[in-house]
């Protein structure tokens, strides 16, 4: 069958869909324990929910959580296929700033360096994003080099929303019933924790959170979150011979116990690692935040107990209850799921050729709300959204891979 072709009014929709999405400020925030965990990312939620009833969705609803659901209906006459599914996340990460994006849209890029900011020289360079060069004569969108993008995940949520606003002006392409999902909190780790799978009915669904064109994943990092607490002990300067215990030091003391070729600048495919996200201190108080990750089981396992054991020591040495620590799973690698269920990323990989691209299949190294969903009852591999550096200022995505996420969306649906 033949590629699909969007005409202009579609990219054009597909485009002023996602800037408008990338405009709203939707960080998530790890240290809440509210869901959504910040009170901005019902903006877009409900931008969202009042997109899809405005193109005629069924069923559409929003929950207390944030969580959103609607439905393509099925068009056709002997309606024996299963609902199916597309998921993605609208929060963005708190690794940097989301607030107040303005994108930049570069049509026909040349190949050279695209300087995102006039008064700072903020550059977008090949010489240092070598992937830059697979997208000569496209159309790129990028920041302006003072936050991130938000192509994580908002470019999965504009192709979805314009894929099923794609179905129902198109009922000539026939296709069963159609379930979409929206989901807050996918950045700290909590985007599927309390998704009502039952309501969502979907027998398998694809999350479209991924990369670069092409990617399709089923298999992902264990990951679990780790705080680590030190307590310090305030005293005047001019006073504190054997008195004064200062967390600050004491904290990047801890810090240098931990592997410093296992991180994630100095690691790659199936290995695992620690990551220091933030670090907060002063004299009387320190706090780190880590995040655990490892592909194998017993090592991602061994990786939890190796930190408590270096907190014993911390503590052997400094006293006890000087640190604490508290350790909270996120998600777990859902390749197991997947055993006897192989049809799903088969058909997706099917709907890929029929665009005309080659399917990577590869393990994330990270995760995506489809490893809790698979293991919650719903197989949900991961598709390419077109994102590229994600979570900083460097993010651009191309409107061409945009489109081609779109059309997969559409192949599977009429598969």
């Amino acid at each position: 069958m033949s590629a699909i072709e969007f005409s202009p009014l579609w990219k054009e929709k597909l485009l002023n869909r996602f800037l408008n999405y990338v405009k709203i400020y939707s960080t998530s925030d790890a240290e809440s324990e509210t869901t959504p965990s910040t009170e901005r990312q019902w903006n877009i939620a409900n931008y969202i929910t009042e997109e899809l009833k405005t193109i005629g969705l069924e069923n559409v609803s929003i929950d207390e959580n944030g969580y959103i659901m609607g439905y393509v209906p099925s068009n056709l006459e002997n309606n024996d296929k299963p609902t199916i599914g597309f998921i993605s996340h609208y929060d963005t990460s708190p690794d940097f700033s989301g607030e107040n994006v303005k994108p930049q849209v570069w049509e026909n890029y040349d190949g050279g360096d695209l300087v995102l900011n006039q008064t700072t020289g903020f550059t977008l360079s090949p010489s240092k994003f070598e992937s830059l060069k697979k997208y000569i004569g496209q159309t790129l969108i990028t920041t302006d080099g003072n936050t991130l993008l938000g192509a994580d995940d908002k470019a999965g949520c504009a192709e979805i929303v314009t894929a099923a606003e794609y179905l129902m002006a198109h009922p000539e392409i026939k296709h069963g019933r159609i379930a979409v999902g929206f989901t807050p909190d996918e950045e700290i780790g909590r985007g599927a924790h309390k998704f009502d799978v039952t309501k969502f009915g979907a027998e398998f669904a694809y999350t479209m959170d991924g990369g670069e064109v092409g990617e399709l994943e089923y298999e992902n990092f264990n990951a679990a979150g780790a705080v680590v607490k030190i307590h310090g002990l305030s005293v005047h300067p001019g006073y504190a011979y054997g008195k004064m215990i200062n967390a600050a030091l004491l904290a990047s003391e801890f810090a240098q116990m931990l592997p410093a070729n296992e991180t994630p600048a100095t690691t790659k495919g199936f290995d695992g690692f620690y990551h220091l996200m933030d670090l907060n201190a002063d004299i009387s108080e320190a706090k780190l935040q880590y995040i655990i990750r490892d592909h194998d089981a017993d090592k991602f396992e061994a990786r939890k107990k190796f930190m408590e054991e270096k907190v014993a020591e911390f503590n052997k040495k400094h006293g006890e209850r000087t640190a604490e620590i508290e350790i909270k799973e996120q998600y777990r690698n859902m390749k197991q799921q997947f055993e006897g269920k192989m049809h799903i990323v088969d058909l997706a990989a099917a709907a890929m050729k029929e665009a005309g691209i080659e399917p990577k299949i590869k393990a994330i190294r990270g995760g995506t709300d489809g490893a809790q969903l698979s293991y919650m009852g719903l197989p949900c591999p991961n598709i390419f959204a077109g994102g590229i550096n994600f979570h900083g200022p460097y993010e651009y995505v191309a409107l061409e891979s945009m489109e081609k996420a779109m059309e997969v969306i559409l192949n599977i649906a009429k598969a």
